[in-house]
Order: C-alpha cells, then structure tokens, then sequence
C-alpha cells in the first residue's frame, strides 16, 4: 500500500490479534510490523487510522470485548451503540429528521421552496415551478424532505441498517462523497423521468447503498458488508412493487420510482468503481 498512515504505536508485547482480526472482518486494510522496539498499525486512508486509534481506545476502555472463535471467527460485544464510528450517518439522519419537522410542522412554504429540487410559488392553491438557476445546492437537498412518520421511521432505519456499514468501511470523508453523487443521480433521475414536482426523501439513497454494498464485495472481498440475499430480495421487490404501481393503488400515495432505480444503479457503480480501484491497490487486507 502507498501514502500509509500510521493508526497505532504500541508495546511490542502487546497483543494485537484480535484487534486486528476484527480489523480484517470488517474490511479495514492494514499493516502491523515491528520498529524501534513498538507495534505500529498503518493503513491506507487517514479516516480509516481515526477508526482504527477509536476501536483500540474503546477495546483499552472494556467498552468493546472482541473474543477470537473458531474457524478465525471474531465475536464483538459493545456495551454502547457505536454511533460515533458513522459520524456522517449520524448526521444525515438527523438532518432527515429536521427536514420531515419541517414539513410536519408546516414551517413557512418559502422554506421548503428552497429545499425543493426547482423552485415554486403557490398561486391559486396550486404550485407553479420555476428554474433551478444557479442554486446548486437543489440538486442534493430533496433527499432530507420527509413527508410521512413511516417515510422518515423506514429511511431512517434503513440509512443506519446500510450506511453505517459502508461508512465504517470507506471512511467518512468517502462516505460524504458517496452520499453527494448518489443524492445527486437520484434527484436528477426523479426530476428527469418524472418532471418538476414536490418529490424528496432519502430512499434514492439509501437503494444506493444498498446497490453499493453488493457490489463493493464482489470486486474487494475484505469489504464484509454485502447484505443477505433475503434482504436484497426485499429490498429489490419492494422497487419492483413500487415500479408497478401497486403501491399507489393501495393508497400509500406517489412513490419516487426513478429516484429508486437511479439511486440502485448509481450505488452499484460506485461500488464496482471503489471495489475494483482498492483491489487494484493492493489493499487485500
């Protein structure tokens, strides 16, 4: 590996296998060797060395126990949820939750005005969309409108379910950059396909970590985080239902289908994109 960062400097008799078979389990490429006397851990991305010096903090603290099991197996227990190890998550979901207040609440329609991907003005009760201009910051901002209890509950959990995952693996600084071209395509998708409209939610997203999160894998194997196929069933038959109109028909109202597939599609290109450029790498773990 190249441009390495150091992560951990320790006493050379101290143990750091389990540390690092935890490490390898959840797709963390790292180096451990022996200099001047220390144990030092070096890894490829400087957002995976902040991980690695807070999962070695917590281990020291007793606020995580990893135990080796058979078959080279690591069983983790944390006695607190690790919310910090996804800042960036953490923060979209938030950031979700006040963009459903705002639209729960009925805050001030200028407001969502300018969260919308275009523009509008209600006139006669009816809104009427102008262009994007140079507000740029349209083009990501639909994804944190939330306009249902259930919309917001299943993103939200869904975000964590997938994201946290993703981001514990590619750093943070790569989970911001996922999280912008997947919001982006999937806004774009939705506007393209669909027109100018009040649409918004984080499900464009979240279908693009889900795709990224298959695919990933199947090009860096060292990436644990590939969903279960019975999750992938639902998840992709969901699409499938929401694409046919099944759902709208049963009266749970529009569905941003092309922000969906979008989203999916984008999320697996990027995941064969990073996939395939760490494998090139070298960073086998």
């Amino acid at each position: 590996m190249s441009d390495l960062h150091t992560a951990l400097s320790v006493n050379v008799e101290e143990d750091l296998l389990p540390l690092s078979a935890l490490l390898h389990q959840r797709g963390v490429g790292h180096r451990i060797f022996e200099e001047n006397g220390r144990q030092v851990v070096v890894v490829q991305h400087a957002e995976q060395a902040q991980q690695v010096t807070a999962l070695y903090r917590d281990w020291r603290a007793g606020k995580v126990r990893i135990e080796l099991t058979g078959k080279a197996q690591v069983a983790q227990r944390e006695d607190t949820l690790h919310w910090r190890s996804a800042p960036v998550t953490v923060a979209l979901i938030l950031l979700s939750i006040g963009g459903f207040l705002l639209v729960y609440l009925h805050a001030s329609m200028n407001w969502l005005a300018h969260l919308t991907f275009t523009p509008f003005q209600l006139v006669d009760g009816e809104p009427v969309f102008g262009s994007i201009g140079g507000q740029y910051w349209r083009l990501v901002t639909p994804v944190f409108l939330h306009f249902g209890w259930l919309h917001i509950v299943f993103n939200s959990l869904w975000l964590w379910e997938l994201g946290a995952k993703v981001e514990r693996v590619m750093g943070s600084l790569n989970m911001v950059l996922l999280f912008l071209v997947i919001a982006l395509v999937s806004n774009a998708s939705q506007f393209i396909f669909g027109g100018a409209g009040i649409f918004g939610g984080m499900s464009g997203v979240v279908y693009g970590m889900l795709g990224f999160s298959w695919v990933a894998p199947l090009f860096q194997p060292q990436w644990c985080i590939q969903p279960a196929p019975t999750l992938m069933l639902f998840m992709v038959g969901w699409l499938v239902v929401c694409m046919v109109g099944l759902v709208q028909v049963l009266g749970f109202g529009a569905i941003a289908n092309a922000a969906h597939l979008g989203g999916l599609l984008c999320g697996c290109g990027l995941g064969a994109a990073f996939g395939l450029l760490s494998r090139l790498a070298g960073d086998k773990g």
